[in-house]
């Protein structure tokens, strides 16, 4: 080998390890950046007619696209399992548990205890008081369940318009991403910067809905949601609009035209088509908001109509016209079954029966709508409104499974029933959080070690000396040449 030969040997040896050791040091400077991906120096043995040494093919990412992948379905499974958990555990502590004061089973009792007292006493104004204000409380909490309910509702609503943001804004930036990494790479620069910050955008989107990365020509990308959508192939991303409506009422749903779904390039969502956008937090939010909320509002409205149809009877109150309200009322007016919607927001305690209101409060013993205060120890209607609340009876309402229990039962029934829902929902979240963890933990297997990265900064380091002392050698030799002539 000439002297010329080896030094440019050298110096192609140097060059390597002054460029390597730059990728090393981005590595581990970014070790916890997200979306950062190993780099790794690629080199190739360069031809003897062109100097010898060794070449620099240029700086590729070490990345596991099958990881990446699975990694950002997980992120969908946790945002939507997370949306529903939090969602269920607001329902549970709207319910409340058996040993809550504030309980619904809890009010409930209050309700009957204040019954059963007044009714071994039903001369006594302060007993008979006591059961308007027990029977205020029950129909507070109903309402309480109901406003909460809708805005649970309302939370869905406003979490998607912002999600909607969030989506576009990203699809943007990758578009621009994908633009600039195809310019960059035409001119031969290296762009893994560019794709680092292009998957960390799509990683942002991975929670909001499932989506896949589809590689295309020159750098470029394609993303599809898992269920067929087509956001971004080509140089625009797919534009994603949602008309949000503030304040939701039960009676607002999609079908009466009331409430919107997502819109696909100006195009209106439907129901069916509305599956290529399940999963992630979208997907969880549109199921609160138009079935596991209503849902939940069906079966308060149902059990405030069983507390409503229980105490308007005429056998438990003689006084009542037959079709009319009891001490329990739809807003003061006789429930309508047809507008069972939303009844539990409405329910309220006749003001027939509260002095406060011009009322006598001595029709809770006689009779909402007896002509007077009657014989006041007579404690036949007050019994037979503790009776009403302990029999056995099937709900009118369809929302309710028809097996006969007392009213206490059924809230029992719906406050366990939010308990269970929580507890799974929970579960759920729990496993989808486990997976998506073990899936980072293998990214992070393939991604920076920091002691891999300074065993090779020591290899690098012992390169370095070994050119430098190839340089050394060839000095010496040309100053003994140089001596010799």
């Amino acid at each position: 080998m000439s002297i010329s030969s080896a030094i440019s040997n050298a110096i192609s040896g140097l060059t390597a390890v002054s460029r390597g050791t730059e990728v090393v040091s981005s590595n581990i400077a970014n070790a916890l950046t997200p979306g950062y991906a190993r780099r790794e120096l690629d080199l190739s043995p360069r031809l003897a007619e062109r100097g010898g040494g060794v070449g620099l093919d240029g700086v590729s990412r070490a990345i596991n696209a099958g990881l990446l992948a699975d990694n950002r379905l997980a992120e969908a499974d946790v945002g939507a399992s997370t949306t529903l958990s939090t969602f269920h555990a607001a329902i549970e502590r709207i319910f409340g548990t058996g040993t809550e004061a504030s309980s619904l089973g809890q009010v409930l009792t209050a309700f009957d205890s204040a019954l059963v007292s007044a009714a071994s006493r039903p001369e006594n104004e302060v007993r008979l008081g006591n059961v308007l204000g027990s029977a205020t409380d029950l129909a507070d909490k109903l309402n309480q369940i109901s406003r909460a309910i809708q805005t649970e509702r309302s939370s869905a609503e406003e979490a998607i318009r912002k999600d909607v943001s969030r989506l576009d804004a990203a699809l943007g930036q990758v578009a621009t991403l994908n633009k600039q990494i195809v310019s960059l790479a035409a001119q031969g620069k290296d762009v893994s910067a560019l794709v680092d910050t292009r998957q960390a955008a799509i990683d942002g989107i991975a929670e909001i809905v499932p989506v896949k990365e589809v590689p295309r020509e020159n750098g470029r990308i394609a993303l599809f949601t898992s269920g067929g959508a087509i956001l971004l192939d080509g140089s625009d991303p797919a534009w994603i609009t949602f008309d949000s409506v503030p304040g939701l009422t039960p009676e607002m749903t999609v079908g009466n035209g009331a409430l919107t779904r997502l819109s696909f390039n100006g195009k209106p969502l439907t129901e069916g088509q509305m599956t290529m956008f399940g999963g992630g937090t979208i997907g969880a939010n549109f199921a609160i908001r138009d079935e596991l909320a209503p849902a939940c509002q069906r079966q308060i409205d149902a059990f405030a109509r069983d507390l409503y149809d229980r105490l308007s009877a005429t056998n438990v109150d003689p006084s009542l016209n037959a079709g009319g309200p009891g001490l329990f009322t739809d807003a003061q007016a006789a429930f309508d079954a047809a507008q069972e919607t939303g009844f539990a927001g409405r329910i309220a305690v006749t003001t027939r029966v509260d002095p406060a209101a011009g009322g006598d409060l001595w029709r809770i013993r006689a009779g909402i709508n007896a002509a007077g205060p009657g014989n006041a120890g007579d404690s036949a209607v007050l019994g037979n409104l503790s009776a009403a609340l302990a029999a056995s009876r099937s709900p009118a309402s369809t929302a309710l499974s028809q097996t006969p229990r007392s009213l206490q039962t059924l809230s029992a029934e719906l406050s366990s029933n939010a308990a269970t829902k929580r507890v799974q929902a929970e579960a759920t979240a729990l496993q989808d959080s486990t997976h998506r963890v073990s899936l980072q933990t293998a990214l992070l297997a393939d991604g920076v070690d920091t002691d891999k990265e300074m065993e090779g900064l020591l290899a690098l380091e012992r390169a370095y000396s070994a050119n430098a002392k190839v340089f050394q050698t060839a000095n010496d030799m040309l100053d003994a040449i140089l001596r010799l002539t």
